[in-house]
């Protein structure tokens, strides 16, 4: 799936075959768009059983972030005269400062929304923004800022490898350094996203994701060039066939994308590399559409649902994501066993904040560099 990309057990999860299920109707009060196979359909069928029988809600599952993204474009084009239904939509939190910078949302009020305060000042920052669309950071509280997301589900960029292969070899893949090693030469598949791709190398090299200056990094641009000998490919959607079919050993990927794999596939391994990794959250926004008093309320009913402690464990067990609101630490779930990493782990990895139009450049100035043809070596 196309994470970040704008131009591109117990419970079953909820895919295409529902919406059968999901006719319009006149009591609707609430329609929610999300991505398909992100919740198991028992959460989302318990959620109605809660309302009372004339509120309904009615959900549109779409394949890719870009698709959501469109939709709220859409609104922002033509905008409806009078709303039958209340629209929620998730959001990955990369693409809030475009949604805002667009006026497509509307901010959150956090004193309506009942489990906001549970939330970790980590999740509350990253879906916090001023008048830069920069997320809060301590230091700036007297910075007035708004909130245009409620954080609902979270995962990592990982690496997935062929177990065979590397048995091989002799050893396992463990951080991002051991992409650069010779056996991987022609057989790595790397994200097609700068900010992934030169992310990940700034962190080898022992810097941010985030960083707002990476042309003054002297390494930096050698360290890109060897690594873009050592892939086969750059993709953001198709890097798991080849590795299925051998033809890369290693794929740096997104947890959602590469969980499913795992599990069906015994030759496929994953690791989150200890030095840290990036980050991702999937966030309810508010479109920026007049909705009235109580269809907001009842969108508000939906964003606490998923804090609420049953529901986070739910989700975190019986899905491919966690909750920022987990509380079952026991890894009982493909993503708890990946996903639940010790507390350092965490904090050194970073989610993708937006950077300077200065520093967007030099980003795409080096991935321009990167990828070049050169010469054999």
């Amino acid at each position: 799936m196309r994470r970040r990309s704008f131009l591109t057990g117990g419970l079953s999860l909820l895919g295409s075959s529902i919406l059968a299920g999901c006719r319009p109707s006149s009591r609707t009060g609430l329609q929610v768009y999300f991505l398909k196979n992100a919740f198991p359909t028992q959460l989302l069928k318990q959620f109605q059983q809660q309302l009372p029988a004339n509120e309904r809600v009615q959900w549109t599952v779409k394949p890719q972030l870009q698709d959501l993204f469109a939709q709220l474009e859409q609104w922002g084009e033509q905008p409806l005269n009078s709303l039958a239904t209340a629209p929620l939509v998730s959001l990955g939190d990369y693409w809030l400062v475009s949604a805002q910078q667009q006026k497509l949302i509307q901010p959150l009020d956090p004193a309506q929304l009942r489990h906001w305060q549970q939330l970790p000042e980590r999740w509350q920052q990253l879906v916090q923004r001023g008048s830069q669309q920069t997320p809060a950071q301590p230091a700036r509280t007297a910075i007035k800022q708004e909130v245009w997301g409620a954080p609902y589900r979270w995962g990592m960029t990982v690496i997935a490898y062929r177990k065979d292969k590397f048995e091989q070899l002799g050893w396992l893949p463990a951080d991002w350094q051991d992409l650069w090693r010779s056996p991987l030469r022609h057989r790595l598949s790397l994200l097609d996203h700068p900010r992934e791709v030169i992310g990940l190398t700034l962190k080898k090299l022992g810097y941010s994701y985030n960083t707002n200056a990476p042309a003054k990094i002297a390494d930096l641009e050698r360290e890109l060039a060897q690594l873009n000998r050592q892939a086969l490919f750059y993709s953001s959607d198709t890097y798991l066939q080849p590795l299925v079919l051998g033809d890369t050993w290693a794929a740096v990927g997104w947890s959602t994308d590469v969980l499913p794999l795992m599990r069906r596939n015994d030759k496929i391994g994953v690791i989150v590399p200890r030095s840290g990794t990036a980050l991702w959250a999937d966030v309810w926004v508010r479109p920026a559409l007049e909705i009235p008093p109580p269809a907001v309320a009842l969108q508000n009913s939906w964003m606490d649902y998923w804090w609420q402690p049953a529901i986070a464990n739910a989700l975190s067990q019986f899905s491919d994501a966690l909750s920022p609101l987990l509380t079952d630490l026991q890894p009982n779930g493909p993503a708890k066993k990946l996903l639940l990493p010790d507390q350092p782990l965490f904090e050194r990895s970073e989610f993708l904040l937006p950077l300077s139009k200065t520093a967007i450049e030099e980003y795409d100035t080096l991935w321009t560099q990167m990828r070049q043809p050169s010469s054999p070596t």
